[in-house]
């Protein structure tokens, strides 16, 4: 592939996972006014939040191996048409079942979204490379839910929250045929299979799930991946809510101050992707990127500070934490796709995704319990605090060796640090 056609591609991707995190990030801007028009509590929200994650943990793995077997370019278009209509289906909904419908739905159909995107920057960038197009990748995450917390409490406050749902869902269709357009040809069936068979070691490595499961990396490789995902989606969910009942801002006010943050985190995540990669190139792979990720992860617990601080310094704490999450999650990610042989890394990407998002599971449903009926977000801003902290001590403690002897037993071949 041309150096120019994969920055396109990449280009398509970062708006498919921006346009992926604007559509699932909906339901929390919408939140606190669909509460009162459903006359349901902050528990019973939490599992309307949660709905999404169950589908999308569930298919985690199931899509991989379905990027691994049928190529990126139909599952991705196929995949983008099933959650856009899902989505936009929402504002026809009667009552929290029809929610829980379509979030499930939406949640299934986007599950290939990060398996796809992670495979295409894995077969098209090589480990040293990898730390730019996985920051730009990552700042599409970070990016969506900035345009969608922006344009949706624009649209909430002139249109109310179904039209948000209908305009943003069919709105993004457009990205479809331009998909299509640009992305390559998968090849046939047997080009695929050839082109997996050609990256597995010549002699077959002779691992078994009982090697992986008494391995100690990769169960603080699974932990680190639970308790910072736990951080992410409480912001995802919970802290649109967070800012208009707890710190008073209005609807649009916390448009204003959520979008900002996230995209000083972008800004920041794509400069010290590119940082990191000089590092890794100088360097090691695995130790200059376990610095990057151990210090974002402690630096995301400074969202503490929202307990001890007023409503002027809901900005700048916010953004740092988020900027900080940021730069721990694009470089733990290219992390585990230096980690993962080509053959493997849907699957690879897959697992952990699914332990991922079932941070996305708990975050919702253990925040809303926490609230009560007081709505006293105290216990639950302490409890995704902690989180990250404790994923850097997990990474920290296993080392660039430990993650060098996963590469190993997964390669099939030694593979050893600079």
């Amino acid at each position: 592939m041309r150096n120019r056609h994969r920055w396109l591609l990449l280009a398509l991707v970062f708006i498919a996972i921006m346009i992926n995190y604007v559509d699932r990030g909906n339901l929390s801007i919408a939140a606190p006014d669909m509460m009162k028009d459903f006359r349901i509590n902050p528990e019973s929200m939490g599992v309307l939040l949660s709905a999404f994650f169950w589908t999308y943990a569930a298919f985690q793995i199931p899509s991989g191996m379905l990027v691994d077997r049928f190529g990126i370019r139909w599952s991705y278009a196929l995949s983008f048409l099933v959650w856009s209509l899902s989505s936009a289906a929402i504002a026809l909904s009667r009552g929290p079942g029809d929610v829980i419908g379509m979030r499930m739905a939406l949640g299934l159909a986007e599950s290939v979204a990060p398996l796809a995107s992670i495979a295409f920057i894995r077969s098209s960038f090589s480990g040293e490379e990898q730390g730019l197009p996985t920051s730009i990748y990552i700042a599409g995450q970070s990016i969506g839910p900035a345009l969608g917390v922006l344009v949706g409490t624009i649209l909430i406050a002139q249109f109310g929250w179904r039209m948000m749902f209908a305009i943003t869902g069919l709105g993004a269709l457009v990205w479809v045929p331009c998909w299509l357009f640009a992305a390559p040809p998968d090849g046939t069936r047997a080009e695929r299979k050839a082109a997996r068979e050609a990256d597995k070691p010549a002699i077959p490595r002779p691992w078994t799930w009982n090697h992986l499961l008494r391995n100690g990396t990769f169960w603080a490789m699974a932990l680190a991946t639970l308790l910072a995902s736990y951080y992410w989606f409480f912001v995802l969910t919970w802290v649109p809510s967070y800012l208009v009942i707890s710190r008073g801002f209005s609807t649009l006010g916390m448009g204003r101050v959520l979008s900002m943050a996230l995209l000083i985190m972008a800004l920041v995540n794509i400069v010290a992707g590119k940082l990191a990669d000089r590092l890794a190139a100088a360097m090691s792979v695995f130790r200059a990127r376990l610095w990057f990720v151990v210090l974002g992860y402690i630096g995301t617990g400074t969202i503490l500070l929202l307990l001890v601080t007023d409503r002027s310094w809901s900005l700048p704490v916010l953004a740092f934490s988020l900027c900080a999450t940021g730069i721990g999650n694009s470089t733990y990610w290219a992390i585990v796709q230096h980690a993962s042989p080509r053959h493997l890394v849907g699957r690879a990407i897959g697992f952990l995704n699914t332990v991922s998002v079932t941070g996305g599971v708990l975050a919702p449903v253990i925040t809303g319990w926490l609230l009560g009926p007081q709505k006293h977000f105290g216990p639950a801003i302490l409890v995704a605090g902690v989180c990250p902290v404790l994923a850097a001590v997990c990474l920290l403690a296993v080392g660039s060796r430990g993650l060098a002897g996963v590469k190993t037993l997964l390669a099939g071949k030694v593979y050893t640090e600079a």
